[in-house]
């Protein structure tokens, strides 16, 4: 038995392949390496920009990048190792690197690793680093391919007219295109919230006053060499904290990717309905099943999986909007384990991206149905009807057409003999005439080509970070 059907979290089971990019980021593997990183790094900057060690010498600089760099899932398990008796992660962590240096050039300068920080200034900026390169080079480009299937439905089905419901019911007619281009522009604006989010993070001690600091070397501008830190690993710096930073801002990226979500759950749903309702056809592939009982069944599996995908990621990024803006005085640590599921809330949004990717390329428009369904309902041009008859005077115009079509499926022959039995001039009956459901779709076709022309520069993006 492999080790995937054992796995507890379907995200290293089930969707393994969908989801093993985000391990490079939220691994508990990540995770300890990404400390080592912060930790070394601090270790440079004392030097660097604190002047409170030594100058350090080309050879110790290349060892520091090493154990950074190469770190190693042996090192890893050996930090595990340390845990064991320290119960106390970035405390192990520190440790390793303690036993790391002890044998080098390096060795006077041990006392200084970890110096005046508090756990959470390693943490919160390692955490921040994981959300901001995932976001770059995962979750962004998954977006990327959905964008970019949808302005390909959008200009190959500009103009292709279908019945419009509101309320469930026919309403008045539109194009295919056009209504891909409203979720595209929706997605396309959240997308763009996402891209130039600018994550914070802090390192300014155990309640937030850099007092360990202060009190061990009082003339370094400690405040300025905070700044210097974050701002040097790609992060915005927060200086007003307690011993955590305030996640406000975290939330924010979060509470946009669940509108992402939430926009993405909605196209879903419309895309089943719309293959229920026949609009929409699946691409039949003859090695797959569709039902253990009925053997005539393809299912539209993909977009009812990102439905629940989608569901499961935005309950957890809920959780975040309630629990981490609370914390109990100073600091408590039931953020700590809420932060560690953050791989887990992205995981099941990447496995909906996927599975949305994937449906998108197995379904099209069924434009013979389309057509029939527009044919079969006449009553859905009573809206232009009893506008024209307004423009041109006629009184209790709407209460006539609600007359002729209320409640009723109207043929194309019991809406040419109304026209023809109505007291108005001939010219207004021949802008009645002109009415018919297939060609009643407003500007739906030029709303989709410029949504196209002003954004013909997303087709194709490449997220580049």
């Amino acid at each position: 038995m492999s080790d995937e059907l054992l796995a507890l979290s379907p995200l290293d089971g089930r969707y393994i392949i969908e989801t093993e990019s985000l391990r490079e980021y939220f691994s508990e593997f990540a995770l300890i390496r990404d400390r080592v990183r912060i930790e070394t790094a601090y270790l440079i900057a004392l030097s660097r920009d604190a002047h409170l060690i030594r100058d350090l010498t080309s050879a110790e600089l290349n060892l520091l990048n090493t154990l950074s760099d190469s770190f190693s899932l042996e090192d890893a398990r050996q930090i595990k190792d340390l845990e064991r008796t320290t119960r106390h992660d970035v405390k192990a962590a520190e440790n390793f690197l303690r036993l790391k240096l002890a044998p080098t050039t390096l060795s006077d300068l041990i006392e200084f690793l970890h110096f005046g920080l508090t756990s959470e200034d390693v943490n919160n900026i390692a955490q921040a680093i994981a959300l901001r390169d995932s976001r770059d080079q995962v979750i962004l480009p998954a977006l990327d391919k959905i964008l970019n299937q949808l302005a390909d439905f959008i200009q190959k089905y500009e103009s292709t007219a279908m019945l419009a419901r509101t309320h469930g019911q026919p309403a008045v007619p539109t194009t295919f295109g056009k209504e891909i281009a409203v979720f595209y522009m929706r997605l396309k604006k959240q997308y763009a919230q996402l891209e130039s989010h600018h994550f914070e993070a802090k390192l300014t001690g155990a309640v937030g006053n850099f007092n360990a600091l202060l009190s061990a070397v009082p003339p370094v501008d400690w405040i300025a060499f905070s700044e210097t830190f974050i701002h040097g690993v790609g992060l915005e710096s927060n200086l007003i904290t307690t011993q955590i930073l305030p996640y406000d801002n975290w939330i924010e990226f979060f509470n946009t990717l669940h509108l992402v979500n939430s926009i993405l759950i909605d196209f879903a749903q419309d895309m089943w309905r719309y293959i229920s309702d026949d609009d929409l056809k699946l691409k039949v592939v003859a090695s797959e099943v569709g039902s253990s009982t009925m053997p005539q069944k393809v299912n539209p599996i993909d977009f009812e999986n990102a439905e629940g995908n989608l569901g499961v990621a935005n309950a957890l990024l809920e959780q975040y909007a309630r629990k981490l803006p609370v914390s109990r005085l100073q600091r408590d640590l039931s953020d700590s384990t809420v932060r560690r599921t953050f791989g887990v809330a992205l995981g099941h949004s990447l496995v909906a991206y996927a599975s949305l990717a994937k449906a998108l390329e197995r379904v099209e428009a069924n434009e013979s149905t389309m057509r029939a369904e527009l044919e079969a309902h006449w009553e859905v041009v009573a809206e232009g009807a009893q506008t024209i008859l307004r423009a041109a005077g006629v009184s209790d115009a709407y209460n006539q057409l609600k007359s002729l079509a209320r409640g009723k499926e109207i043929t194309k022959v019991t809406f040419n003999q109304w026209i023809e039995n109505l007291s108005v001039k001939e010219s207004v009956k021949e802008k009645l005439r002109t009415l018919s459901p297939l060609s009643y779709v407003g500007l739906a076709e030029e709303i989709a080509k410029k949504v196209l022309k002003d954004n013909s520069n997303t087709k194709d993006t490449k997220v580049t970070k």
